[in-house]
């Protein structure tokens, strides 16, 4: 299975459209425009996975840098999501807080 990067994509283009232009090509297991989540709007990028590689190969060989919904795609292999240097927790703040350096001050 291949799993395909496509970018530059409108903001009007959906899953289902994704799918379209890339069932030309093949079968595809999946198409998902990635959606911001606060916004609710389009990220300008999605993902499409085809199960065989020489459809995968043709599909991003024809589409990268084919219109879609009036933008230019930019369509290549997705790459490993790379390590986002452990910025999960605390926000790095330091100390225990504001105001109050013990007893009642009035």
């Amino acid at each position: 299975m291949k799993r395909i990067y496509v970018g530059n994509l409108s903001y009007n283009t959906t899953d289902e459209g994704l799918q379209a232009a890339f069932a030309a090509f093949g079968t595809v297991r999946s198409a998902a425009v990635i959606i911001d989540r606060e916004t609710g709007r389009s990220r300008g990028f999605g993902f499409v996975e085809m199960d065989n590689d020489d459809e995968a190969a043709a599909a991003i060989a024809a589409l990268n840098g084919s219109q879609l919904d009036g933008r230019a795609l930019t369509v290549n292999e997705a790459q490993p999501r790379a390590d986002r240097g452990g910025r999960g927790g605390g926000g790095g703040r330091g100390g225990a807080g504001g105001g109050r350096r013990g007893g009642d001050r009035w």
